[in-house]
């Protein structure tokens, strides 16, 4: 690809089944002049580089080929001419699909739901097959003899027609081995070899399978459409005195919005009036509603239980959590897994493969052994669909699909199969301290007053701290507000850059500090500053409060653990994952943190130092790193796995692989078990992919099983493998004994 090279988007409708995903990006590949070919099953998305002097129109022509629809990113979308499998005019209405609805819908705009399984061209086939085969039968009851054998003739042409037309656009877009092509090979050889019965069969089987492919694969894809839908599509905006209803998509940083008892909130935002209950459950799986009051921030789409609340916006619509999820998940479907590309590699030689050996199976008995034809024809037909690689196919994306369905669900948000893969592979998670092991916010742990009592030494710092925005100084704040203390007013408020803040109360100059300031201006004694010094050993921050000639008192603030930061570090050493601990903190606070919590720490960090850090680390294990601000994406970015919590920083959320919504520390364990339970289930695919065929395989050559069997086994292998990948939507990442 040269530089030059540009992004193009479609939107590819009619697509619903990862085979059918595979299939297009097939064809595409194959073109002059195209690279990086992402095709995404869940929004129907087809993206790729094309070079300069490549054609976008060769790129829809190659699409439309197979039966699909293809338009451009914005435009209307096109109508497949084959619906889902089959060209126009297969069976009365068939070619009149209708359309699956878009992961991302335009706000205001509810995104449809899937069709009912009749409704579909799928499901139109399977009717039409199963009534054609129905007729042949009770032809046969009721005549029997040559007429009902060429009924059943007819039938199997009848049915078998529009897949091998579309056998047929397969070839011609240069992908001659597909389970079209197998299908009718095998329908039209039976015929040949006087199965007229059997083919007929084996047709309406194969639509059988393909019905319940769809709908498995409509399954997997439903819990993350059902996102777009969670977020309200009207708001109550708050106007002065009076209230109005607004299209939730209008809604701007900084307005405020109303939520009443029963309503989804209509926005991310920040509550400023009224305490109730919010039940969180459809965006981040938490089963319990949360206490939420003013300065607590809440989820668009997460509903109001119980009060009134008045809710200021945070984040306009599409910014708020639920795009952030579908962003994600899109993000998600274009990174596929390594063993996933393996697999796609694989089956584009053994397709072939099992061509040229059911070829031989046909030929060399008759030809060196005098084996009747009839047989060894059949038992090669056989072996054709045996050898499908359908099942094999789809055991890995159907996994993956249903693992980033359960865990966005859940709150776990990973980028694709190959960050799965990756997370499954962790032996060390390295965490941030503030704001990922701990709250991120400084509380007061100790008032020593020494002049007056406690109440007056936090209304005196507060009253000097009054306007400012220092974590500090909002923990002085928020504890004099909580505790109801009288502040008096201050005049003349200054900062001291780096050190403090000063001003006057009652004609009186007060200082706020650390110790050093205090030291500095006289008032620090041996006691004074032998009781700061125990305090800060203790991993607490230490500022004093102070006149011109005298010590008020000390405060003492630290930035707690979170309330499951123990338990996590727990879990994950119950996993056999080791943690770590990397912050700039001075080495006191870093080791009162980390030996509270039971994990190694590293302190005095610079973000550079945590980069080199982390790839010392990364030489001797698999490495996850775990952080929220913006001085952790180059962390996220070096090791093997970056983790944002879901309310950290946009640069965070960007660098990282995948994020917690919930900020629950618990939750990396929760991912770690999801991703490992996710390659537990393609290993399982895989084995019965392989092992269902190696056993038909065995029973045909020998005689014991026939088309009908061989069609039930391919079929058999795909229904399985999804049923299988879907057990992983029930799947708890999180539980008591992670």
């Amino acid at each position: 690809m040269t530089d030059r090279a540009e992004l193009h988007e479609w939107r590819v409708t009619g697509m619903d089944c990862g085979s059918c995903a595979a299939k297009v990006r097939g064809a595409v590949e194959m073109l002059p002049g195209v690279d990086a070919v992402e095709v995404t099953l869940m929004n129907e998305r087809l993206r790729l580089r094309l070079e300069e002097g490549a054609s976008s129109e060769s790129v829809e022509k190659a699409v439309r080929r197979l039966g699909y629809g293809i338009s451009a990113k914005g435009a209307a979308p096109e109508k497949p001419k084959g619906g889902f499998v089959l060209p126009e005019g297969a069976f009365p209405g068939a070619s009149e699909p209708v359309e699956e609805a878009d992961i991302s819908p335009p706000h205001g705009a509810a995104p449809k739901s899937d069709p009912a399984w009749y409704a579909t061209a799928k499901g139109r086939y399977l009717i039409g097959t199963g009534a054609l085969l129905a007729s042949a039968w009770i032809v046969e009851l009721l005549v029997g003899g040559p007429v009902a054998h060429w009924v059943f003739v007819l039938a199997t042409l009848i049915a078998v027609a529009p897949v091998a037309k579309r056998a047929a656009l397969m070839a011609r877009a240069r992908m001659p081995f597909t389970i079209e092509m197998l299908m009718s090979i095998a329908a039209i050889g039976a015929l040949f070899v006087g199965a007229a019965e059997e083919a007929a069969l084996v047709v309406f089987l194969f639509a059988v399978g393909e019905m319940l492919e769809g709908l498995a694969a409509s399954r997997a894809r439903g819990s993350i459409r059902a996102l777009a839908d969670l977020v309200p599509k009207t708001a109550r905006l708050v106007v002065g005195e009076r209230i109005r209803e607004v299209p939730a998509e209008s809604l701007a940083i900084g307005q405020i919005v109303q939520a009443r008892p029963g309503d989804r909130i209509p926005a991310d935002g920040s509550i400023v009036r009224g305490t109730s209950g919010v039940d969180e459950s459809p965006v981040t799986g938490e089963s319990v509603p949360m206490l939420k009051e003013p300065g607590d921030k809440v989820f668009a789409g997460s509903i109001n239980t119980e009060g009134e609340l008045r809710i200021r916006v945070d984040k306009t619509a599409e910014d708020n959590t639920i795009s952030r999820i579908l962003h994600l998940v899109e993000e998600a479907e274009g990174a596929r897994a390594p063993v996933e590309r393996f697999i796609d590699r694989f089956s584009r030689a053994y397709m072939p493969a099992v061509v040229g050996v059911a070829l031989l199976a046909a030929l060399l008995p008759p030809l060196l052994f005098g084996a009747p034809w009839e047989t060894w024809i059949y038992r090669g037909l056989a072996l054709l669909l045996i050898g499908c690689p359908c099942a094999l196919v789809i055991s890995v994306p159907a996994a993956v699909a249903a693992g980033l369905s359960s865990g966005a669900r859940h709150g776990l948000l990973m980028k694709g199969g190959a960050v799965m893969e990756t997370a499954a592979k962790t032996t060390l998670v390295a965490f941030d301290k503030t704001g990922t092991l701990t709250e991120g916010r400084p509380q007061i742990t100790d008032i020593v007053p020494l002049h007056g009592d406690a109440a007056t030494l936090l209304a005196t710092a507060a009253a000097v701290e009054t306007g400012s925005n220092h974590p500090l100084a909002q923990a002085i704040l928020s504890r004099a507000e909580a505790e109801g203390a009288a502040v008096p007013q201050a005049t003349q408020a200054a900062a001291i850059p780096g050190r403090g803040a000063r001003a006057e109360i009652a004609g009186e100059t007060c200082s706020v500090g650390a110790p050093r300031l205090a030291a500095e201006a006289g008032v620090l004694g041996e006691a004074d500053r032998a009781t700061a010094e125990a305090l800060e050993r203790a991993g607490k921050t230490v500022v004093t409060v102070f006149t011109a000639d005298r010590l008020l008192g000390l405060i003492a603030m630290r930035d707690e653990p979170r309330a499951d930061a123990a338990e996590a570090v727990a879990a994950l050493k119950r996993m056999g994952i080791n943690s770590v601990m990397l912050t700039g903190d001075n080495p006191a606070t870093a080791r009162a943190i980390a030996d509270s919590l039971g994990i190694e720490a590293r302190a005095g960090l610079l973000p550079e130092d945590k980069v080199a850090a982390l790839r010392d680390l990364a030489g001797e294990a698999h490495v996850m790193m775990v952080g929220d601000g913006i001085n952790d994406a180059p962390a996220l970015a070096t090791a093997h796995l970056g983790i944002a919590m879901g309310s950290g920083t946009h640069v965070a959320l960007e660098a990282a692989d995948g994020a917690l919504l919930r900020d629950r520390v618990m939750d990396v364990a929760g991912q770690i078990r999801l991703a490992r339970a996710t390659m537990a289930n393609i290993r399982q695919n895989v084995a019965i992919a392989l092992g269902l065929k190696g056993v038909f395989l065995m029973t045909t050559l020998i005689g014991l099983t026939g088309l009908w069997i061989a069609v039930m086994a391919d079929t058999g292998a795909t229904v399985l493998v999804t049923m299988n990948a879907l057990r992983l939507l029930r799947f708890r990442a999180v539980s008591k004994g992670a």
